[in-house]
């Protein structure tokens, strides 16, 4: 809010160009920190990915549920405790991301070790593709897209549940794909709507804009990697 107090009487630029140039400067902080984010994960998945063999009896799948019930901490309560923070709560934006990757792990193991690592490559570059490319859409629509976010958070819940009933109870393939193509389409119609209200000012600060956009980008590149998977075998 410090922004606001300040005298712009002698400025050269105009309301709408300082506006517009703050707007910029958010941006160019939120993707950055995006970048950062996506190199921690990188990392997570990078020093523990060794720690997924025969040899050390699969110690992050053991683990799985723990991470994961971490992961959700720092989503719902870690980050939020240090807004306010910055320099806590970029650490625990890092945190979460390198969490995220360790998460990972297991996926990628298994696509190794079936001799699909080359799919990882490919699906990283198909994700930021379309990312990229839902991102730009966002940006220059002159189509409002706020009303989108009470549909796609309860649409992103029922996905949720439905996913933990197929893993305990139903175990079924079909609706494992079904599952993975609705994640992959509502999380790209979270790119757009995330990234619009970015680009319009609704975050309070480029950590919590990164961090819904990491969100976006995890869960479509999960998805498409998952989805690649399964249809690059050849059973």
């Amino acid at each position: 809010m410090a922004l606001y107090d300040r005298d712009y009487s002698k400025a050269t630029y105009s309301q709408e160009d300082t506006a517009r140039l703050s707007s910029v400067a958010f941006m160019k902080k939120t993707y950055q920190l995006l970048a950062a984010s996506m190199i921690a994960a990188a990392a997570g998945a990078y020093a523990t990915l060794p720690y997924e063999t025969i040899e050390h009896g699969y110690l992050i799948s053991q683990y799985k549920w723990a991470i994961f019930g971490f992961e959700l901490f720092m989503l719902f309560f870690g980050i939020g405790m240090t807004r306010g923070k910055p320099t806590l709560n970029l650490a625990a934006l890092f945190v979460f991301t390198f969490t995220t990757g360790v998460s990972l792990v297991p996926l990628f193991a298994m696509l190794i070790g079936q001799g699909k690592g080359g799919v990882i490559g490919n699906a990283f570059l198909m994700t930021s593709v379309l990312f990229g490319a839902l991102s730009l859409f966002a940006i220059n629509s002159k189509k409002d897209f706020s009303s989108w976010g009470k549909p796609l958070f309860i649409t992103a819940i029922v996905i949720l549940i439905a996913s933990l009933i197929n893993a305990f109870v139903l175990q079924s393939p079909i609706m494992h794909v079904a599952i993975t193509a609705l994640v992959l389409l509502v999380f790209g119609l979270f790119t757009i709507y995330d990234t619009q209200n970015i680009a319009n000012g609704a975050y309070g600060s480029p950590i919590d804009a990164a961090l819904s956009l990491y969100l976006d980008f995890l869960n479509m590149f999960t998805s498409i990697l998952q989805l690649l998977g399964i249809f690059g075998n050849d059973e």
